[in-house]
């Protein structure tokens, strides 16, 4: 059955998404320039990491994030584990969320929302049930519901169910407590977890149906 839209989804979400997106590149430009320079600087180019997301209905797009690592490579020509190629400046811009700051482009581009699903790799679309790939029935966000209750400390299932919550109760005002939550949670800098921490989403499927059906991964 075809999912149901309110008002302010269906006329009003994309229009505040664009405004307050555009207003915030222009206000915080100097932010914006002032990073790509000191990424520049210390970690070399390119400045922009891009990588392919699923979003809307599945569309791929391609979701940009200001880089963080190193391109670091062991004896073999293998990139090192990204911890390693984490530096203590990277790790300060993803700490501040300023690695998010492009995002703001995708929005405008019309890719993203201020508010919704996070954009996960496209290579955990077999992954999901059914019902976790309601997640895709809206635009993907910059935040959302699971990051501001718990960022990225929930298990996997937790993260899905705060999405779909989300679509559930998507309303001007659900939007506007997230994007509130959010301001706080990077001011406080709470609920930061380091690379390698959380599985790869399909890693933790295959456990998960290797301990169902009782057999070793």
């Amino acid at each position: 059955m075809k999912r149901k839209k309110g008002a302010y989804e269906r006329f009003l979400k994309r229009p505040i998404d664009l405004i307050l997106s555009l207003s915030a590149i222009i206000i915080l430009s100097p932010v914006l320039i002032v990073v790509a320079l000191l990424i520049r600087t210390k970690l070399g180019s390119p400045i922009l990491f891009k990588q392919e997301r699923p979003g809307l209905n599945e569309r791929i797009f391609e979701m940009y994030k200001f880089r963080t690592m190193t391109d670091e490579r062991d004896e073999n020509g293998e990139l090192l584990p990204d911890h390693v190629r984490l530096t203590k400046f990277g790790n300060f811009i993803r700490s501040t969320s300023l690695d998010e700051l492009p995002g703001l482009f995708n929005i405008v581009k019309g890719d993203m929302s201020i508010v919704g699903p996070r954009p996960l790799l496209v290579k955990y679309l077999p992954f999901y049930t059914p019902e976790e790939a309601k997640r895709h029935h809206v635009r993907p966000g910059l935040t959302g519901r699971a990051q501001v209750k718990g960022r990225n400390t929930f298990i996997w299932e937790d993260r899905f169910q705060q999405d779909l919550e989300y679509i559930e109760c998507l309303s001007f005002k659900e939007d506007l407590t997230i994007i509130f939550r959010t301001a706080l949670k990077v001011i406080k800098k709470s609920d930061i977890v380091e690379p390698g921490v959380l599985d790869d989403f399909d890693e933790y499927r295959r456990k998960q149906q290797s301990a169902n059906s009782g057999t070793e991964t």
